[in-house]
């Protein structure tokens, strides 16, 4: 197991009031100012990309909760208000409530710790409280190469401030497994009759990623299982021959970002390549385009495909993002504490390094707005404080630090 660097701190440091980030925050205007990288695309609908701020912006405090942390990708409130954080590299920690991080738990599964794979997400059951019992994702190496996969498990915490996974059962698999090291997604995301949706990425090359459109491959999908792996009887695509069963939705690229939205749905964020990230309200059986429908280009500029945005029998984003902000991490803010952002969809962005706050009406974006953070953010959750915490990083790795937000 991984263990902690020396230099973890609990030292509550404030880095001061957000009021005017690295860009202009002024209401009525969109936050993004720079040239898209495909500026001949044109949204399908008014406000399907760079929607106005809106006419009240937050003022929002930051501090620092803990810092020095090995990478992390993930965190989840325990209900006594611990975070119980993953590591990329594999560990996971308990971080009490004075922001000091305890030994690596005991019996986490061999990860694979390479490229863009490692212990991913982690999320409590919905009986935690009476159960333990926790799930996590993680990049498996197996024979035929890897994949992202689902386990289950029983967390025991000790007097140490660690503990152990108990009863660990892989319950889910990706498939299938493939020889490489990018797009393993993956978020986790419980809706309210306990289904557990799952996110997983296409695996990037050019190959494998156009199985992102076949329904007997589990890459670039969304799943949609019970607690123990199966699929669920009535997801869209049970009985029908060639169909992986758990499938829920098809034609996504790389999903690093899922919530649960105050009326039970499961709501996502994908990454584009070089624009068109795009926020999504996943439907049963539908297909949303990648690779054939998108509004980014390859990163070498070139079209992706045939260049089109729009297709019969494919769905539309929500809103999307050219440039992108290379999003990881959401949370559905449902809390009073920062009533500005009531009701509002809060994403973390690596590329932009800020949390990007989506006001949402009518199921369409009314407005966004950007706390800036100057760094990567890697997750971002609500506290059971109302506050808002975010996981960040540093590009390539290196330590991570959790910071708190507050109304200012």
């Amino acid at each position: 197991m991984n263990r902690l660097p020396h230099i973890l701190a609990g030292t509550m440091l404030s880095i001061g009031v957000a009021t005017l980030p690295a860009f202009a925050q002024q209401a009525g205007t969109p936050v993004e100012t720079k040239a898209p990288n495909a500026p001949d695309q044109q949204p399908a609908f008014s406000g399907q990309t760079r929607a106005p701020q809106p006419p009240q912006i937050a003022n929002i405090k930051t501090e620092v909760v803990t810092e020095g942390l090995p990478h992390l990708w993930a965190m989840e409130f325990l209900p006594d208000g611990r975070m119980l954080v993953n590591a990329k590299q594999g560990a996971m920690h308990i971080i009490g409530t004075d922001g000091k991080a305890g030994p690596a738990i005991a019996n986490v599964p061999e990860v694979l710790a390479n490229g863009q794979g490692g212990l991913l997400d982690v999320a409590l059951a919905p009986d935690y409280a009476t159960s333990g019992r926790i799930f996590f994702s993680f990049a498996e190496p197996r024979n035929d190469g890897n994949g992202t996969s689902v386990a289950s498990a029983r967390l025991v915490p000790d007097d140490q401030g660690g503990g152990a996974l108990e009863d660990v059962t892989v319950i889910f698999r990706q498939t299938p497994g493939y020889d490489g090291n990018k797009h393993f997604g993956s978020r986790l995301a419980f809706g309210p009759e306990g289904e557990l949706y799952v996110t997983v990425g296409e695996r990037s090359d050019r190959e494998p990623r156009v199985q992102a459109q076949d329904l007997q491959s589990g890459l670039g999908k969304i799943f949609r299982i019970s607690q123990t792996g199966e699929a669920l009887p009535d997801n869209p695509f049970v009985g029908q021959e060639n169909a992986q069963p758990e499938i829920w939705s098809l034609g996504h690229r790389n999903l690093q970002s899922a919530t649960i939205d105050g009326e039970g749905r499961l709501w996502t964020v994908e990454h584009g390549p070089r624009g068109g990230d795009e926020l999504n309200l996943p439907q049963a059986g539908k297909n949303y385009g990648w690779p054939e429908v998108t509004y980014g280009v390859e990163y070498s500029g070139a079209k992706v495909g045939d260049g089109v945005t729009q297709m019969a029998n494919t769905e539309q984003p929500v809103y999307y993002w050219d440039p992108v902000i290379a999003p990881s991490g959401m949370a559905y803010y449902d809390a009073d504490a920062i009533p500005e952002w009531k009701g509002a969809f809060l994403v973390g962005g690596l590329v932009s390094q800020d949390i990007v706050v989506l006001h949402m009406e009518n199921d369409r974006v009314k407005h966004e707005e950007r706390v800036d953070l100057g760094a990567r953010i890697r997750d971002v959750k609500v506290g059971p404080d109302g506050a808002v915490y975010a996981v960040t990083e540093q590009r390539g790795g290196g330590n991570s630090t959790i910071v708190k937000l507050t109304k200012g």
